[in-house]
């Protein structure tokens, strides 16, 4: 095959026509005809020569050049693509190293071999610019919902064939319950990740995803989809149960009611769509035990404790909501920890009272142990709230006057009694970390009573360099995510009520003695952090 006038012309038409097929810039398909032709001349010229071929877009005719850069003598390698700056000055008027040279030479008879070669690149290029463009297409509806038609099903997973842009897969793992599909079903879907990969743009489908939930309401709801009602979290057991909380920014719109719909045909729609799935709606609060009472619904609730630190909540139901707050297999509380993020212990009224009991009773023990207290007096310690010996010796001796039969004889004696008891243990405590090799540096260092050092010298930690090196979850302890679950860290202070912010000035302030940190960087990037918070604010 020659390119001559006579098949100059079916070069643009073989590329618009390849063009319109895949629905990509027929400036792709003359680019890669121009790159496989140069391909196949340089089988004939010479793999080392630098051929070019440019087809004009009006015409369609193929010119071929050679193409020589100008080096400096001692980088000249490729004799057929290069030449020193002596050598072009019989080509060029006063050539500089960089310069080109560019001579046409003749077209090429494109043999059987050649010119598979050449269709082959051709395809290959066509592909390549398919993809792109499948994934410009799709990369920014990640997020949304589309309409597929079920092509084939393969080890569970379904591959389906999208409007105009090839294949996507919705994965095993993806489908609600046991859906089963044909091929020719219309399936809907939300796209949930768009990648690119060597083999193409892989498109990954799903219908168990919570923003596929959110997505559906969105198209029922138009006060959603108009923004006056937000979605603020979704949790879903796919195809079983799910919880949405909702806000409405309109006092005069119910954001429950404008989801139900008339008759409960919004609400229905969505169903029917997740194959049945009970959905509970419910109203967003940003007092978080409200919005807890609100997410266990139907489930009454007593009592709510929130340990904001360790993002756990306890709940307080009655011996008869035991069943109906924790669900089927847990299924309700689930949904509701999903819903709010937070981990969710459920305990009867009977069982938090005995809790309570018990709590009383160690604390009364501990005041008559220590104290040389009688029960009564101490279970009036406990009762005002007294729960440590620190707040009977400290405390303003006001408040122990309060306590009926105390006067200030009696205050002060026992203030004494829990000081004298402290001081004890603070010197056993001490005599015990030396014993273990705690250094004085680490000893006297502010913020850290005696009972704490001997817990880090028990964990290893002796001397102030080797304080300076823990991390603030070590000292205080803190919990992270394994496997989806949250996993409690112990800490070696946190016995001692040591939060994570204390731990945080604490670690600083022994960087600072050592010298690790500058303290008026320290301080720069304090003022930096509190002048952004200040912005986020405003």
């Amino acid at each position: 095959m020659a390119i001559t006038s006579a098949n100059q012309l079916e070069l643009l038409q073989t590329a618009e026509a390849v063009a319109r097929e895949k629905m990509i810039d027929p400036a792709l398909v003359v680019e890669a005809m121009e790159e496989s032709l140069a391909r196949a001349a340089k089988s004939r010229y010479g793999a080392e020569m630098d051929i070019r071929v440019n087809i004009d877009r009006k015409t369609g005719r193929a010119r071929f050049t050679r193409v020589r850069t100008v080096v400096a003598d001692d980088e000249l390698e490729n004799y057929q693509a290069e030449m020193t700056v002596e050598q072009a000055k019989q080509y060029l008027d006063d050539p500089k190293v960089g310069d080109v040279y560019a001579e046409e030479v003749p077209p090429v008879e494109l043999g059987r071999i050649a010119a598979q070669s050449a269709k082959q690149v051709i395809l290959q290029k066509v592909r390549e610019a398919e993809r792109d463009r499948q994934y410009e297409e799709f990369k920014d509806r990640a997020g949304t919902i589309i309409n597929a038609t079920v092509k084939r099903e393969e080890y569970g997973n379904i591959v389906v064939e999208l409007p105009g842009a090839g294949e996507a897969v919705l994965r095993r793992n993806e489908k609600i319950g046991r859906e089963a599909y044909r091929p020719g079903d219309r399936i809907r879907c939300y796209v949930k990740d768009v990648r690119r990969e060597v083999r193409g743009p892989q498109i990954f489908l799903s219908r168990t995803a919570p923003e596929f939930m959110a997505e559906l309401f969105k198209m029922e709801v138009p006060e959603i989809y108009e923004g006056i009602i937000e979605i603020k979290a979704v949790a879903r057991d796919p195809g079983s149960r799910a919880k949405i909380a909702v806000i409405s920014y309109d006092n005069s719109i119910d954001p429950v009611g404008a989801c139900v719909g008339m008759r409960g045909s919004r609400v229905q729609a969505v169903v029917g769509e997740l194959q049945g799935e009970k959905i509970d709606i419910i109203p967003w609060n940003e007092d978080m035990p409200t919005f807890l009472v609100n997410a266990l619904q139907p489930a009454e609730v007593s009592k709510v404790v929130f340990d904001e630190e360790a993002e756990r909540i306890e709940v307080v139901v009655p011996e008869e909501q035991l069943s109906l707050a924790i669900g089927r297999r847990g299924q309700n509380v689930r949904l509701a920890s999903q819903l709010t993020g937070l981990d969710i212990d459920i305990m009867t009224e009977e069982q938090e009272s005995k809790r309570r009991q018990a709590e009383f009773e160690t604390r009364t023990k501990l005041f008559m142990d220590t104290l040389d207290l009688d029960e009564f007096f101490a279970q009036l310690l406990v009762s005002e709230g007294f729960t440590n010996l620190d707040e009977v010796a400290y405390v303003d001796q006001d408040e122990l006057l309060v306590i009926d039969g105390v006067d200030s004889d009696t205050a002060a004696e026992l203030q004494a009694r829990a000081r004298d008891y402290i001081d004890a243990q603070n010197k056993a405590a001490l005599e015990r970390a030396r014993e273990l090799g705690v250094e004085d540096s680490l000893i006297g260092f502010p913020g850290l009573s005696p009972q704490m050092v001997e817990a880090l010298a028990k964990d290893g930690v002796k001397t102030l360099e080797d304080f300076a090196t823990c991390a603030d979850w070590e000292l205080a302890g803190g919990w992270t995510t394994q496997n989806g679950e949250r996993v409690k860290d112990d800490g070696v202070l946190e016995p001692f009520d040591v939060s994570l912010e204390e731990a945080q000035e604490l670690v600083m302030t022994a960087r600072v003695a050592l010298g690790w940190v500058d303290p008026d960087e320290l301080a720069a990037e304090e003022a930096a952090a509190a002048a952004e918070n200040d912005e986020e604010e405003v």
